[in-house]
């Protein structure tokens, strides 16, 4: 399971670019999905590689990321007691290991796939630059966790 965070704008955006953003549902800065491991999407990060940065993200940073800046209908935040109800897991931290393992989607339990995130704490690297070159783009692999914490 990846974990993309758009980092760019919408400025001098190339159309197919624009619309491969569109359908990851990454309309805005600091917006974040969860995206499964599979090659059509795997074509659709390299696709936007030069406006986004993605890694592989676990249960634990997931659990977080779910209770601060997960959302259901009426932009009210999700708790224990909430996934309790309205799905067969007893509180986060499993939803999230079901999540990771492609058992459930957020979605099916009624939470917002989509989490807004903060800017991160001490800024991004160079936005134009990939991560190789000392930037914030591109896949980062196991470091995406480092960002998605200073966003929280």
């Amino acid at each position: 399971m990846f974990l993309v965070i758009r980092v760019r704008g919408t400025t001098g955006v190339i159309q197919k670019v624009a619309d491969t953003l569109h359908m990851l549902r990454l309309n805005r800065i600091n917006h974040a999905v969860l995206v499964e491991e599979n090659p059509s999407f795997e074509g659709m990060l390299q696709k936007s590689k030069d406006y986004i940065t993605w890694g592989e993200i676990d249960a634990e940073l997931l659990a977080q990321l779910i209770a601060k800046r997960g959302r259901i209908e009426g932009n009210n935040k999700v708790t224990d007691e909430f996934v309790a109800e309205n799905s067969d897991y007893k509180d986060i931290a499993e939803l999230a290991e079901a999540v990771i393992k492609s058992e459930v989607k957020l979605a099916d339990v009624g939470i917002k796939p989509v989490f807004r995130l903060h800017p991160p704490r001490k800024g991004y690297e160079d936005i134009r630059l990939s991560i190789n070159e000392g930037g914030s783009l591109g896949y980062r692999g196991e470091e995406i966790k480092d960002l998605a914490k200073r966003m929280l």
